[in-house]
Parts: C-alpha cells; structure tokens; sequence
C-alpha cells in the first residue's frame, strides 16, 4: 500500500481547524483522488489549551513550529500563522531547506519573499504550494498556472478584498456612509479590529503580485505596486456612480505593456453590463484575459474556514500525485526581471471629486485647470448646496485621455483656497 502522506500542521486558527474537518470528513474521497491518503501527524499552535472543535488528541505537539520542518515523520510542512517575516518565514525557509513540501496560505510573505522561498523549493527539489493565498477557494493561481499555461495573458485584474467588497456593496444597497458599514463588517467577522491592510488596499495588493508573477513570468515586485484604498470613499460618490450607469468596486489589475508591468489597486467605476458589477458582498473574482482563451472569470468565496482549506488540501492533493513543478509556472533563474510602467501615459476616462467652499468662482478656477493641462470634461455636477460659506462636493466625468493630463490638473490646484481635501480620482473600468 503506498505510504500516506504525512503532514505537519503550523496555525490552527480558523483556516487551520477547517483543514482539519476537511481532511476528517472526506479523507476516503482525498485518498482516491491523491493516490494515497493524507494523515496529519503534528500539530503547532500559541495556545495548547484552547478549545478548538477539533480532537487534537491524535497528533504530536511542537511547542516550536520550526521544530515541525526537521521532523523524520513529515512530508509537507502547512503554514497558516501569517506575517510576512518572523516566525511564519523561519519555518518556510527551515521547511524547504530540509527538502520538504510547503503549502501555504500566506499572501504576505508570498508577495514579499516568494522569490526567494521558489529558489530554495527548487534547488532542494521540495513543492511548494499557494493556492489558498490569493482568493480563498478559488482555484485561480491553478487557473493561471495550469489551464492558461498555453496563453499569453494580456492582462490580470479583479476584486481580491472580500472585506471591501461587502464595504463598498452594502453602501451601494443601504446609501450608509463608510464608518458605519465598516463597522457593521468588523461586527460580522468580515473585517478586523484593525481593518488597515483590507481597506487600504495592501491585501488585495499582496495577492495581486503573487497573480501577476505567474501570469507574466515576472518577479514579483511589489515595491512598484500602486495602492490606493477605499477610505475615502462617501455616499455621495457611490449615488453619483449609481447615476451614471456604475458601481464603485476596489479593483486590482496588472498589465503587460511593452516589456513593462502595470500594477495597480484602486477603487474604480465598474460599468453594471460588466460581470465584475454584480459581485457583491464579502465575495472575490479574477478576471484573465488569454490571447486563445479570451476572458476567464474566476468567482467565489474569497475567504473563511471551509473555501480556504479546500485550496490548502487542493494542494496537498497535488504533493501527494507527485506534483512539484516551479511554483511560478517558470523556473526562478527564467523569470524575467519587469521595469514598472509609467502609469501617466495610460488612457481612461476618470471620475473626480472635489470638496470645496461654497462661494462664487470655485467651477470656474477648477474647469480652468482642467483646460489647462488638456483635460476635457464630459459631465459635471454640483452635489448640494448648504448654508453660505459650507461645503458642496462638485463631481465630473472626463472624457478618454492620458491619466498623466488628470494629474497635471490636480497639481494646478495644489494649494487652492477653494479645494477643503485632497481631491478624490478614480478611474472608469474599459
């Protein structure tokens, strides 16, 4: 009988329980589709004592996780703790250093060191898998990596941050502002305590870099990333997009252009004919656009205990088949080296939204702008008029035009006595 594949356990917060109940409750069907069954022998956690729901009873303790990588009884080491470095980066290294499987869920550190954890997999010849690290349960790194492999991707985007979706939808549905949705989210489990990394875009990021890096045979570089959140976002912006036919979505999209990569997260106008439109909720979905394939949209539960185990054992079950081809389709040495691409150059229509005095000659200085950096102005309205000397938010739409003349606008009106806060810009979705 072929020998089980033999897996230590590092986390068992909710994912790490979810890996457990899955492996329990489907472990005859796994066994047939891996080829041989898949047994947890060790266990790590902060917390030996906690109540977890699941019997602990049956596997070793490691009071050390890094312990679990020099373990004769281990296969496939699972990360679920998080963090880009520290302890969650030690037993990475630790793990395929000792030739080793590594699965994880760990966006950051995938995002910030995956380079170097894919040269370390491949000159110990250990897999390593990360599935669960970009969009929960669905299968779009194995998408990418696999059945788009004969494709040149054009370009990669989506909505990545369950959290800011549900944020961003229920504003759509209730007219809420976004203090009060967010904290509706924290109280539902969807968002953190400290909600910084979903609502400032820098999750969606870290998944974005690792989609782009495979989609593009590029390191990933997430330095050059452009980030930009959704806290700023009103009532008022969601009921003028509404009114002109959008939806406002947090998008992150990576692009190819002349041997450079664009890579961007931002919330933008999504059109209400688009398939992006109509996720809503704490909901994820990719986008890929092959030059045979054509669009292939990737949809379902970013998140939570059940989705993201099953991408962790979906890549238990392709260690355990024999599967450990290079993490990034390519072999790292292969992986080309992408200059960022200037962002200024690129042509969209924009949303803008401006806080400003209520006095005479405000339209007038910002239109002026406008017209001197080359930007023209498809629609503009004037969004409620309080009590002299209050502010109103003035909104337009620009016609198509290079992102470089928008910004050429906002730096004439730096300084502007009639501008109250940063101007608000984000870009409709072509």
């Amino acid at each position: 009988m072929t020998q089980p594949l033999r897996i230590a356990l590092a986390g068992l917060g909710t994912v790490g329980g979810g890996v457990i109940r899955l492996i329990e409750t489907n472990g005859t069907l796994i066994a047939r589709r891996a080829g041989r069954a898949l047994e947890i022998v060790a266990v790590c956690a902060r917390d030996r004592s906690k109540d977890r729901g699941v019997d602990l009873a049956r596997y070793q303790w490691e009071d050390d996780m890094t312990l679990l990588a020099e373990r004769g009884d281990v296969d496939v080491v699972v990360e679920l703790v998080g963090g880009a470095d520290g302890p969650a980066l030690a037993l990475a290294r630790r793990t395929l250093g000792a030739g080793k499987g590594l699965v994880t869920a760990n966006k950051a550190m995938i995002a910030h060191h995956g380079m170097e954890l894919a040269r370390i997999a491949e000159e110990a010849g250990a897999p390593l898998k990360f599935e669960a690290a970009v969009a929960g349960g669905i299968p779009v790194v194995k998408g990418l990596r696999e059945g788009a492999a004969a494709n040149r991707i054009a370009r990669i985007y989506g909505i990545l941050n369950g959290t800011c979706n549900y944020i961003l939808s229920t504003m759509e549905q209730s007219g809420r502002d976004f203090a009060e949705v967010l904290k509706d989210a924290q109280d539902l489990g969807y968002a953190e305590a400290d909600p910084a990394f979903d609502i400032e875009g820098i999750d969606a990021a870290h998944k974005l870099a690792i989609l782009a890096g495979i989609a593009f045979g590029g390191r990933i570089d997430f330095a050059a990333m452009e980030i930009s959140g959704i806290t700023r976002i009103r009532s008022a912006d969601i009921a003028q997009a509404a009114a002109l036919g959008y939806v406002i979505r947090l998008i992150g999209l990576a692009e190819s252009e002349d041997g450079c990569l664009f890579q961007r997260v931002q919330p933008c106008l999504v059109p209400r004919t688009h398939p992006l439109a109509s996720v809503d909720g704490p909901t994820n979905a990719v986008v890929v656009e092959g030059n045979f394939s054509g669009r292939l949209l990737f949809q379902g539960a970013g998140a939570g205990d059940g989705p993201t185990a099953s991408a962790v054992v979906a890549d238990l079950i392709d260690i355990a088949r024999g599967d450990t081809g290079s993490p990034f389709s390519v072999p790292v040495a292969a992986l080309d080296s992408l200059p960022p691409a200037d962002s200024g150059g690129r042509r969209a229509r924009a949303y803008l939204r401006f806080t400003v005095t209520d006095r005479p000659g405000v339209l007038a200085e910002i239109t002026a702008a406008m017209r001197d950096a080359g930007v023209s102005i498809e629609s503009l309205i004037q969004q409620g008029r309080p009590e002299e000397g209050g502010e109103v938010l003035v909104a337009m739409v620009t016609h198509e035009g290079p992102e470089s003349g928008v910004a050429r606008a906002l730096e004439l009106l730096e300084g502007s006595a009639s501008i109250t806060e940063r101007p608000l810009v984000m870009p409709l979705l072509g």
